[in-house]
């Protein structure tokens, strides 16, 4: 992706221009003529973007700058490192530079650059390009992200489907549903799944997402964790074992499993033999693109081939799409009438149109609208000669994909990354984003995390990302793509070397081949295989590896090979592997900007400071505490560092501070003293230790008080190593004053004690975990104070039994989780009178399911059966006696 490389290049530029000028004191000049002509590089893929793929001078011209530019990053990168090393450059670097004798230095590479800049002129001159006008490239505040819409369409399909889910047949009914890809299959699936009547009638409800590529010893353990805790022993069974330990579970009850997007017959059969076959109120609702699936796996009966839209059902999508509302504009009616019926009844192809259109929307101003409207139809227009839907629909999010903001193509590339249907943490997300450089900081008062999370709701906005879970302050917390959108990305992305799947064969080779230029590497299996095979891609700037296997007998020399072959990545996230000791080598990587790594350390070494560039730091390790050498108040750009230990942090020299820091956990009390002077633009923190210590007015706390920024705090107490017992919190003045979520764990406090927190006036997110308060009975009189702002409560690992409320001492609460309280009996009935009051979810609270139950009963009652008010209990209650 020439566009995005030479984004990043620029950027790359900028701080080699502001960072390393000790380095480029003979080079600056050319520097400087450098960045000039990547501009003028930039602005003709800017300008050329819808002229691609009609003239091959054009398509030529791009693919020459997008091998020039990552051959001078790869220089600049190397040139970096040498200067570094002060002439001890490695064998790695001499081969990088001998590899590219014609750009041996910052000077030579003028001559190159010169010479595509000239050809571009001309091409510009020949095909009449205006100057660009980068003002549609500017980032702006996105519109909020549409949450929870209704889905619309198929209303006769879902009835049928529904009339038979509730039938009994003679033996376990699977009801296949088939269609296209785009088709609407597992939205359609996931509102049945959602139905009231169908909660009602199936006691156990289990979503599986099956996909091309699966272990059905991970499908037969995602069922079994719907009814059992899974231990070792229970991983360690083979997939026959635990077949026929989930037929045994499902005979237990009445369910419904959904597997969704099963792709063959073979995969059906693997699936098939842990289900109790002879159940007859039982359902499984499959649904797959092969009608051959379907068939096979609903024999004797009939599968259910899933229609198009009809066009009243195309033209409401479209306009909750186009619009968020049904009410259309009259001028906007006949262009949008045509632009729905054109994507021929396929709900994405509305969706990922709609997305475009709602942002060319302007409610003030309807006749730019409709202007922008027909420029679409236009283009709609244009792929229906496509005969191939694959075709067509992969043209339609080219155009939706064309049509982003230049900032956003590598962010929406980047998703290509994931694996299938895989959750993604949105902070996660962004913070690859910003270690990748792809985050653009207009504003200095706007924090770069705050930056990406208005880029992610644009790309919602835009129905390009889903977005799944939303945090109480609105934010993203986890999203996912879309498989056809994710395909997109990565063939989008191949093509150029911007990123690409490891996939090995049984032979352990890769495939496809990986180029050596290849950017950004993901691997999703056989991770083992692939470091052993010691295969290099010497010019990839990412390697992410996503397993649910965690591995822990990796070879110190094979750790060794994985981190040579990536010398100049800048992001490094091997998590499932679990590191026995750190390789030197890995202190090399001076361009690394975001490092996430599994030990079994409990100490981080000085040497991680040789790391001069890291912004995001997460170590996890089973060492219950961690010695922190490495001086991190020396890390000027370090902005996010956690750890699952309880990290000692080293003592600050005079004059270090870590202004970049925002995310700091969790360290242990002592460590606190002086924080607010280390670390003054702390947004998060997190401690754990001798918690007992907090509440010295003098004491480390108090450095906590004075931290301005400080939102969002956790606190865990170490019983093992308290020999004090902790017998209060901190008094309410000793808490930072713009605090707005808390997190308790292990402190086991009398619930007398949470009358502190009552006097949180900005406090809107409270979890309470692992016997946070102990004790039989929770109990707010009517005269006292509440909870004024809170929203968000969890309380989960409790003792409690009996808890006692009225609604105003939660005027603002929506949503209420409890797990794991199984001597919890009353929940306050009063709660059902808070408007605000959307959502319970039980888990393993058997006692508390009537309780519950009558407060959605009450909610009803008072704000009738349009509430959306949403009671989950888990595991599944039986069907209450008719």
């Amino acid at each position: 992706m020439a566009d995005a490389a030479t984004e990043f290049l620029l950027n790359n530029l900028k701080e080699l221009v502001l960072h390393q000028a000790h380095l480029i004191n003979d080079t600056e000049g050319n520097v400087k003529k450098l960045e000039s002509d990547l501009l003028h590089f930039q602005a003709f893929l800017k300008d050329t973007v819808k002229m691609r793929k009609g003239n091959n001078k054009i398509q030529l011209m791009r693919k020459e700058i997008h091998d020039a530019v990552y051959d001078i990053e790869d220089i600049i990168d190397a040139f970096v490192v040498k200067n570094r090393e002060a002439g001890s450059s490695s064998r790695f670097i001499r081969k990088i530079l001998t590899g590219h004798k014609k750009l041996l230095n910052l000077s030579s590479i003028g001559q190159t650059v010169d010479a595509i800049s000239g050809r571009i002129t001309q091409l510009r001159n020949e095909i009449n390009l205006t100057t660009h006008d980068d003002k549609n490239d500017t980032p702006s505040e996105p519109r909020p992200p549409r949450k929870d819409k209704n889905v619309v369409g198929f209303a006769d399909v879902t009835e049928s489907l529904i009339r038979r889910l509730s039938q009994e047949a003679d033996r376990l009914d699977v009801i296949s549903l088939t269609g296209m890809f785009g088709l609407g299959k597992t939205t359609l699936a996931w509102k049945i799944y959602n139905d009231p009547q169908i909660i009602l009638k199936f006691p156990t409800r289990i979503w599986l997402t099956v996909s091309a590529e699966f272990k059905e010893k991970d499908i037969f353990l995602r069922i079994l964790s719907q009814f059992t805790t899974l231990d070792a022993d229970m991983r360690a069974k083979d997939g026959d074992e635990l077949a026929d330990i989930v037929s045994n579970y499902l005979q237990m009850g009445t369910f419904l499993i959904v597997m969704d997007d099963v792709w063959s017959i073979p995969s059906w059969e693997r699936l098939k033999k842990a289900l109790p076959l002879q159940e007859k109120k039982s359902k499984v609702l499959l649904t797959s693109r092969e009608e051959t699936v379907g068939s096979h796996a609903s024999k004797p009966k009939p599968f259910v081939p899933l229609r198009a839209f009809e066009p009243e059902e195309s033209w409401e999508l479209f306009r909750l799409e186009a619009l968020g509302k049904l009410d259309c504009p009259p001028q906007l009616v006949k262009v949008g009438n045509k632009i729905a019926n054109d994507c021929e009844g396929l709900p994405l192809a509305i969706v990922v149109i709609g997305g475009i259109l709602y942002e060319l929307s302007d409610p003030k101003n309807v006749f730019a609208t409709k202007r922008n409207w027909i420029k679409v139809s236009e283009d709609v227009n244009s792929y229906l000669s496509e005969k191939d839907p694959l075709e067509r629909m992969t043209k339609f999010i080219s155009l939706s994909y064309e049509s982003l903001p230049h900032y956003l193509r590598p962010c929406f590339l980047y998703l290509g990354l994931f694996p299938e249907d895989y959750e993604i943490s949105a902070s996660k997300l962004i913070r690859m984003w910003i270690g990748e450089g792809f985050i653009q900081q207009k504003d200095p008062r706007i924090p770069l995390e705050e930056v990406g999370q208005n880029y992610l709701k644009d790309l919602v906005s835009r129905n390009l990302v889903k977005a799944l879970k939303f945090k109480a302050d609105g934010n993203i917390k986890i999203c996912q793509i879309h498989d056809t959108l994710r395909e997109f990305c990565r063939i989008e992305a191949a093509t150029e070397n911007f990123l690409q799947e490891i996939r090995l064969n049984e032979q352990g080779q890769c495939v496809p081949p990986i180029s050596e230029s290849c950017r950004r590497l993901s691997i999703h299996s056989d991770y083992k295989r692939y470091i052993s095979s010691k295969s290099s891609t010497p010019r990839a700037r990412s390697f992410v590896c996503f397993s649910k296997e965690r591995c822990d007998d990796l070879s110190g020399r094979d750790c060794t090979s994985l981190i040579k072959a990536f010398k100049f990545l800048r992001v490094f996230d091997i998590q499932p592997l679990i590191l026995k000791d750190i390789d030197t080598d890995l202190y090399t990587l001076i361009h690394m900007r975001y490092i996430a790594l599994s030990t079994t350390l409990s100490m981080l070494c000085q040497d991680f400071n040789k790391i001069c560039n890291m912004q995001t730091l997460i170590i996890n390790t089973t060492s219950p505490t961690l010695k922190v050498k490495a001086n991190i108040w020396e890390m000027r750009y370090l902005r996010y560092f956690k750890t699952d230990a309880s990290a000692t942090l080293p003592s600050a020299k005079d004059g270090d501070c870590a202004k970049e820091l925002q995310t700091l956990g969790l360290i242990s009390v002592e460590s606190c003293r002086g924080l607010h002077e280390r670390a003054p633009n702390l947004k998060k923190l997190g401690i754990r230790g001798k918690l007992a210590l907090l509440c010295d007015e003098k004491g480390p706390f108090d450095s906590v008080r004075k931290m301005r920024y400080l939102g969002k705090l956790k606190l865990v107490n170490d019983k093992a190593q308290d020999t004090e017992q902790l017998n209060c919190l901190p008094k309410v003045d000793q808490f930072p004053s713009g605090l707005t979520s808390l997190t308790l764990c292990r402190t086991s406090l009398k619930w007398q004690e949470i009358s502190i927190l009552r006097s949180l006036q900005k406090l809107e997110v409270l979890k309470l975990k692992q016997q946070a308060f102990i004790g039989n009975t929770w109990e707010l009189e009517d005269a006292v104070g509440g909870f004024p702002s809170l929203q968000f409560l969890q309380i989960e690992h409790t003792d409690l039994a009996f808890w006692q409320a009225k609604s105003h001492h939660y005027p603002k609460l929506r949503s209420l989780v409890l797990k794991n309280c199984d001597k919890l009996r009353e929940i306050p009935v009063d709660l059902a009178k808070v408007e605000s009051f959307k959502m319970l979810d039980l888990t393993t609270c058997t006692d508390a399911v009537d309780a519950a139950r009558s407060i959605a009963a009450e909610n009803e009652n008072i704000f009738g059966k349009e509430s959306d008010f949403k009671l989950s209990i888990f595991p599944p209650p039986p069907a209450p006696v008719k």
